[in-house]
């Protein structure tokens, strides 16, 4: 089937493993697993979330950024200058290949927030670098914070994800979780900025999908303060999870349960005391809830969620072996990397599968 022929709306790829124990392991395995499953893209985007990469500079937020032209990244640098204490920054170590072409300058900074100016703007120290992630996106023509966590970091870039792995030399990194994502674009552009995963301070999503309530979804979040910017339904995915988890408090069953909320005839069918909740969730917000084919994986410090549609119109498998526990579109992608499984399960439509590392609960 070639390119352009057909429009394939079950395409795009997610695959994502968690060491329970924390262990770091190499990035090689994210890659061979998603590689399996090349045909559910077509080479305009790949991407990877790495998270315990970077534990000599654990205490500091990574801001990945990607400048279209060297006057980009003069107005970025000043702007982190006035706003950060900058501890180390590079270009992010690449690979020459054939397959990844028209790359932008790719750039990594080690950050603090200055003290003067964290405390003007008597902000929390993690609203504040969100914010400053906002402002240089949406002001700064040319540059874009596409990762802005502490000891995690998004790779991501227009081609096939396998290409894409080994172009940023993922292989030479260690983590204790990894997600990746092979695109098939269907209603928006294949651009480097529009590669999953999307990310907001350590928080990072995967999907495989179509939100059909994108634009009720993005006019509520943006109340909120967020800018929609990058051109595809997923960038707001990450925001929603960030305004319940971080801003609002919730866990991350509670996020399920707004994002995927059960049908009404369902909650009124539950024990008083979870319909009550449920119900308060459902009513709160309304406006979170995501409708539409998707299945997405949730990177965020110290664990990974998996998480379909509540009709479960994308597909996912979930499987475990010793401490790892493995997430990916299809089951050939897991056994790829571990063909000696000790369970193999498809979780329900709106049912969340939630790893936390040493049985962490944030």
């Amino acid at each position: 089937m070639k390119e352009g022929q057909v429009r394939i709306p079950s395409g795009c790829a997610i695959s994502g493993l968690i060491d329970k124990t924390g262990k770091r392991m190499s990035g090689e395995a994210i890659i061979r697993s998603i590689s399996v499953m090349r045909d559910r893209s077509n080479g305009l985007g790949g991407g990877f979330a790495a998270y315990g990469i970077y534990p000599e500079y654990k205490d500091y937020y990574a801001l990945h950024i990607f400048y279209e032209h060297t006057a980009a990244k003069k107005s970025c640098e000043e702007f982190l200058e006035r706003h950060f204490d900058i501890i180390n920054l590079s270009k992010i170590p690449t690979r020459r290949m054939k397959e990844i072409t028209d790359e932008p300058l790719i750039w990594r900074y080690f950050v603090t927030p200055l003290p003067t100016k964290l405390a003007e703007s008597q902000l929390d120290e993690r609203e504040f670098v969100a914010r400053c992630v906002f402002r240089v996106n949406t002001t700064i023509n040319g540059a874009y914070i596409f990762s802005g966590g502490k000891n995690m970091g998004v790779f991501k870039g227009v081609g096939y994800p396998e290409d894409v792995g080994r172009f940023y030399r993922l292989e030479e990194y260690e983590g204790y979780c990894f997600t990746a994502h092979g695109r098939y674009p269907t209603n928006t552009p294949g651009w480097w900025g529009g590669a999953h995963p999307f990310a907001l301070l350590d928080y990072a999503v995967v999907h495989n999908g179509e939100i059909s309530s994108y634009d009720a979804n993005r006019r509520a979040i943006e109340m909120y303060g967020y800018k929609c910017t990058l051109q595809t339904d997923t960038e707001v995915i990450t925001y929603i999870v960030d305004y319940l988890h971080r801003r609002k408090g919730l866990s991350f069953d509670e996020i399920a349960s707004v994002i995927a909320a059960p049908f009404w005839q369902t909650i009124e069918a539950m024990p008083p005391e979870e319909r009550e909740t449920s119900e308060y969730l459902r009513n709160v917000f309304a406006a979170q809830l995501i409708t539409g084919p998707f299945s997405i994986l949730v990177g965020f410090e110290g664990g990974l969620m998996a998480l379909n549609d509540r009709l479960k119109l994308r597909s996912m498998v979930v499987a475990e072996k010793d401490d790892i526990v493995y997430v990916a579109s299809e089951e050939a992608a897991i056994r790829m990397i571990e063909p000696n499984l000790a369970k193999v399960w498809s979780p329900g439509g709106g049912q969340p599968v939630i790893v936390r590392v040493n049985g962490g609960e944030r």
